[in-house]
């Protein structure tokens, strides 16, 4: 399989995992021993400001921190746009990477554009994401810097189903819980 780094997974309506469902997911890592990933659309309620005080030269205090996934949950990631993308810690896709923490709070951050902070990672081992995959749990879509720093985390999964087209914009209508149709 090519790898999917820089692309969107979009969790399909049989996603039940309270972890994953209605998410849409930026793959960061895709090589033959598994798969990470970032939760695009799931925004805590707690702010940069209350959680890492110690992030406020990069990302603004009163930004949520995001929920990345449920894989160290306690581990804080930073994704940005790079003015030059060769600054970033781990480059990713366009001028999208991950910022070396380290770096960034001791010489000072790089020249960056949009920032967001997560908290946790999705992460899939080997073949596991190929397998879900197989399974139809979830839709590929080229991402984009906008989706990775969307100002509307709520319609997300909606917008990037309806920007696919055609059956993909009924599920975007779906309800959250058909039942209560």
């Amino acid at each position: 399989m090519e790898s999917l780094i820089g692309k969107l997974l979009i969790a399909s309506p049989a996603i039940l995992d309270p972890n994953f469902r209605r998410t849409v997911v930026f793959v960061t890592a895709h090589t033959d021993d598994g798969a990470v990933g970032l939760i695009l659309n799931r925004p805590s309620e707690t702010t940069v400001g209350e959680a890492v005080p110690q992030l406020e030269s990069l990302a603004d205090r009163g930004e949520p921190v995001f929920v990345g996934g449920p894989v160290n949950p306690n581990g804080v990631a930073v994704l940005a746009e790079f003015d030059d993308p060769d600054d970033a810690g781990v480059w990713v896709v366009d001028a999208i990477g991950y910022v070396a923490l380290d770096d960034a709070l001791g010489a000072g951050p790089p020249s960056l554009g949009r920032v967001r902070v997560f908290a946790g990672v999705a992460g899939w081992g080997e073949q596991q994401l190929e397998g879900e995959l197989e399974r139809d749990d979830w839709f590929i879509e080229h991402g984009s810097a906008n989706d990775v720093f969307t100002e509307d985390p709520d319609g997300l999964w909606s917008s990037v189903l309806r920007r696919k087209g055609g059956q993909y914009e009924l599920v975007a209508r779906m309800p959250y819980d058909p039942s209560l149709n």
